[in-house]
């Protein structure tokens, strides 16, 4: 939360509900020191407001301020005690639990927070003992099998720890923990058989899951079985992007070198064990109990690089940017992660207009890896946002010309078969199944299962959160493509397909779409028109159907007045596969506008505002296309709404003179204007 939203949220309420008034003028903002100086009421409804923002640590300091005034309270007593867990002030909540506990000796969470604190100091069986005391349920259940099997592991009893696990009852996701850290445990304690046969069931249960692939990779490359190594990495990539810990291992096989244990001791097989849990709670959209998890899992294992990332993620999905950042800045530099941290740290600056401190960060990576092409899109996504276009530009030029380097160097590839799916139809929405990954949706949906990366951008680009693993988790709503129109005389999928006309791989190709669109579009608001639609038409030319880079070129024809019959075309197309769009529909409401087509244009531009009603831009249309068919009325209201809604300063200014004057008389783009401007489009 930024500094404006904290004081918004929580000094309003205090400083309305008790004697600190003196806050207001202090030049830094302290919530402890103001959560101490409110009074109960205050407290309380300032960490309720906190708390309903997401901000955690403000949360947790006024609900603690509330329960030093009324510490009998067993409700205020319980939510601090769980704040400060979820802020990462362990030692706080450590002194908390004891209290619930001693209120309330079955309380789940306290119980595992005081085990947790046990095992970490290697008093193992006070925290069989603590886990053994709490109330029990379905997470209840894996959390004590999995905290009890590693707390054996620390009393040097390794038969206790299996039978603890393999007692493990309940839903199927249960069984890839229990062969996960079974697996794990063998290998610790030097049972090589159990440890291949543990980790073999893991991968045919969970073969997809990044953290299982890397510690059987570990265990056979250190037993001598680079090839069973390799194989479990290869199957992990099958279902997801190469990710830079499997790149990391790949290269220790490949000297030579000997992975290191995904545990080498208990405490790490307990910080795994909260990861692991953290990680699938933050996937199904469990974010409080989540993030409980991975601060437990911190606790044990400060620097664990996989637990930091997922908890900075959680954070920046639930937008608490500032928090994100102090998350990715704990990555170890030692890390494969840290690259991706630090990308995504000025990602998060730029969200928190700290966008100069961003940049130099950007370019500081660049500068280090000037083949980073992850870090150039950024940089270039932050000057575009930042309205700096010819900057934009430039910077995607680069990272272009990086894809045309490596393709270069590769061969050309096989064309996609002919009845192939594209992973640019109409967006339709599909619930994740508990066998479903990106490769098996690719393979059933597009036709190939090594076009998970075109699935992936897919979803990305229509508002859905793909994490960077590619994991997609059971119950969640992703989008896939509406078929295209497959010949009778389709290729099957699996049969080879004849050599692509361009000497670049077609696959590849296809996921460039995108850094043509955005480099057009810096092109188009930078005044550079031949640039731009070049490169619209090469996006268009390797998507044939984005509906995104239709629109663009579409109405961009349109508002120059060249190529109108097409340009109408193409938005009309945009609309028919993202038709709930706002802005596409607008798009094609102010076509119709621009061409004199005054009704169409209202009936659109209607439904543009219903789908967007809080868009000043679209409310300040409907009011010109009202105007324009004589509803007078309904145009000044229409304008008056856009003029509330917090237009851009330059739009401000027209709807003003609007409001004062009516709509200026402009003729409408025309059929025989368009033949003039033909000549320059």
């Amino acid at each position: 939360m930024t500094f404006i939203d904290r004081r918004a949220a929580a000094f309003a309420l205090v400083a309305a509900l008790s004697a600190a008034p003196a806050a207001a003028r202090e030049t830094s903002f302290d919530i402890d020191s103001l959560a101490g100086r409110s009074s109960l009421a205050g407290a309380y409804l300032a960490g309720r407001v906190a708390g309903a923002q997401r901000d955690v640590d403000a949360a947790a300091a006024f609900f603690r301020a509330a329960l030093k005034a009324d510490p009998r309270n067993p409700q205020l007593l319980e939510r601090a005690f769980l704040l400060s867990l979820a802020e990462g002030g362990e030692g706080e909540a450590m002194r908390l639990a004891e209290r619930v506990v001693a209120a309330d000796p079955t309380n789940r969470v306290a119980q595992l927070a005081l085990a947790v604190r046990a095992l970490k100091t290697g008093s193992y069986g006070s925290a069989r003992s603590a886990l053994e005391r709490g109330a029990r349920g379905p997470l209840a259940d894996l959390s004590v099998a999995l905290l009890s099997g590693w707390s054996w592991v620390g009393s040097n009893q390794p038969q206790r720890a299996f039978a603890a696990l393999d007692k493990l009852q309940g839903a199927d996701f249960f069984g890839a923990f229990r062969d996960y850290h079974a697996a794990l445990i063998a290998d610790l304690t030097g049972r090589k058989e159990e440890a291949e046969k543990r980790f073999a069931a893991a991968l045919a249960g969970d073969g997809a899951a990044l953290r299982v692939a890397l510690a059987a990779a570990s265990f056979r490359a250190r037993n001598g079985d680079a090839a069973g190594a390799l194989k479990a990495l290869d199957d992990f990539e099958k279902n997801g992007p190469r990710h830079p810990l499997a790149r990391e291992m790949r290269e220790m096989i490949a000297q030579g070198r000997a992975p290191e244990r995904v545990a080498s001791n208990a405490q790490e097989g307990v910080a795994e064990v909260l990861y692991g849990i953290g990680g699938a709670l933050a996937r199904q959209g469990g974010e409080d109990l989540a993030t409980v998890y991975l601060q437990l899992a911190l606790y044990v294992q400060p620097e664990h690089p996989m637990a930091l990332v997922t908890l900075a993620d959680l954070y920046d999905q639930l937008n608490q940017y500032e928090d994100a950042i102090a998350v990715y800045e704990r990555v170890p530099a030692s890390s494969p992660l840290k690259r991706n941290a630090d990308i995504q740290s000025a990602i998060d600056l730029d969200r928190l207009d700290k966008t100069d401190e961003a940049k130099a960060r950007l370019a500081k990576l660049i500068a280090a890896a000037p083949d980073d092409q992850e870090a150039l899109v950024a940089l270039g996504n932050i000057e575009r946002g930042r309205e700096q276009f010819k900057e934009a530009a430039e910077t995607y030029t680069k990272a272009i010309n990086l894809i045309s380097a490596a393709k270069t160097a590769e061969p050309a590839a096989a064309a996609p078969a002919a009845a192939a799916p594209q992973a640019d139809g109409a967006p339709r929405p599909y619930v994740v199944k508990s066998r479903d990954s990106l490769w098996t949706l690719a393979r059933d949906h597009l036709g190939d299962p090594k076009r998970w990366p075109e699935l992936a951008a897919f979803n990305r680009a229509n508002g859905v959160r793909i994490p960077r693993s590619g994991a997609l988790a059971p119950g969640q709503t992703i989008v896939l493509p509406a078929p295209a129109q497959a010949t009778a005389a389709a290729t099957p999928a699996t049969e080879p397909a004849a050599a692509p006309a361009a000497a670049e791989p077609a696959v590849a190709n296809r996921a460039d779409w995108s850094l043509y669109y955005v480099r057009g579009i810096a092109y188009e608001r930078s005044k550079e028109w031949a640039k731009s639609e070049a490169d619209l038409k090469k996006a268009l030319s390797l998507v044939p159907d984005q509906p995104l880079v239709l629109n663009y070129l579409g109405y961009s024809w349109i508002d120059q007045g060249i190529h109108l019959d097409e340009g109408m075309k193409m938005i009309q197309r945009a609309v028919e596969l993202r038709p709930d769009d706002g802005y596409i529909v607008d798009s094609l409401g102010w076509a119709h506008f621009k061409l004199g087509q005054f009704d169409d244009a209202v009936r659109e531009l209607e439904r543009a505002v219903e789908l967007r009603p809080q868009d000043p831009v679209m409310n300040d249309h409907l009011g010109d296309a009202y105007w324009k068919v004589g509803r007078r009325l309904e145009a000044g209201f229409q304008w008056s709404h856009a003029r509330d809604l917090n237009p851009e300063p330059e739009d401000l200014k027209k709807i003003e003179a609007k409001l004062k004057d009516g709509l200026p008389e402009t003729p409408p783009t025309s059929a025989a204007d368009a033949q003039e401007k033909k000549g320059g489009g």
